[in-house]
């Protein structure tokens, strides 16, 4: 959702705008709990994506807005104790948001002047005062990457590569995923647009499973095999036509994919062949 969008909002004939103006946190008057919370876009060169936005018990945090007693957080601090649900939407792009509701608010840290932030119903009751056991911190850490960093990473990858494939530059939303250089599985593999690439589901599906891969210079290499494989039209052109072509990159150069990881990512493509 666009800024202008969700400033505009219309609720029964009226403005009632879903994020404030200048503010992180919309406290409407005479609402009694805090009905939005929102993170602005940062590119990855500007920071690492979500540093120390989890905590231990796998859930994220959102730092107050300044004083702890300014209305705005007071707020949230209201919407915990009434359990009652928020909005929050994440900066994908500037200007350009991407939406989660409900989330909760599920602690308040005062010391570390943050709120502890639900996604679903599930980690509303995992333990926040206290030592998490491992099982329950991979859980939340999943439902924290799966509902939210996950679908950020997608979001700000296919912005980046102005919905269109990498390879072969289709330009179907729906077919399109954000690939992983280095899989999310990796500790190194973060979820930065600069480890991401566009890619339609089945050249997704090809560098995955090292069918093809990308060279330094951004160069596609589809493997010795598959070349001399004979078979119908979509190994012809879907495959075996993108080897020697060029990456398609983003305008950005701090989005484009980072040289160390491509070239890490290629060595393994060719152990692989």
């Amino acid at each position: 959702m666009r800024r202008e969008e969700l400033l505009g909002f219309q609720w029964e004939g009226r403005k009632f705008p879903l994020i404030d103006n200048q503010l992180g946190i919309r406290k409407p008057q005479g609402m009694t709990a805090a009905l939005s919370i929102l993170t602005t876009y940062t590119s990855d060169g500007a920071r690492a994506p979500y540093e120390d936005a989890v905590g231990q018990d796998g859930l994220l945090r959102y730092k107050f807005q300044g004083n702890p007693n300014h209305y705005t957080n007071v707020g949230l601090r209201r919407a915990h104790e009434l359990g009652v649900p928020l909005m929050w939407f994440f900066g994908v792009q500037p200007k350009l948001f991407l939406p989660f509701f409900p989330v909760w608010i599920v602690a308040v840290e005062l010391a570390e002047l943050q709120v502890a932030v639900a996604l679903e119903e599930a980690q509303r009751h995992l333990r926040v005062d206290g030592p998490v056991s491992p099982i329950e911190r991979r859980y939340s850490e999943r439902i924290s990457r799966q509902r939210l960093h996950q679908p950020v990473f997608r979001q700000r990858v296919i912005q980046a590569y102005e919905t269109s494939c990498a390879m072969c530059r289709l330009r179907h939303p729906s077919l399109l995923d954000a690939a992983h250089i280095i899989p999310d599985r990796d500790t190194r593999g973060v979820p930065a647009v600069s480890n991401g690439m566009a890619l339609c589901k089945i050249h997704h599906a090809a560098y995955d499973q090292n069918i093809l891969g990308v060279r330094p210079d951004l160069v596609i290499e589809v493997r010795a095999d598959i070349l001399a494989e004979i078979d119908g039209p979509m190994l012809k052109h879907g495959l075996q036509e993108m080897n020697n072509l060029s990456l398609s990159v983003p305008r950005r150069r701090a989005d484009r994919p980072n040289p160390e990881l491509v070239e890490e990512r290629y060595e393994a493509f060719r152990a692989a062949v």
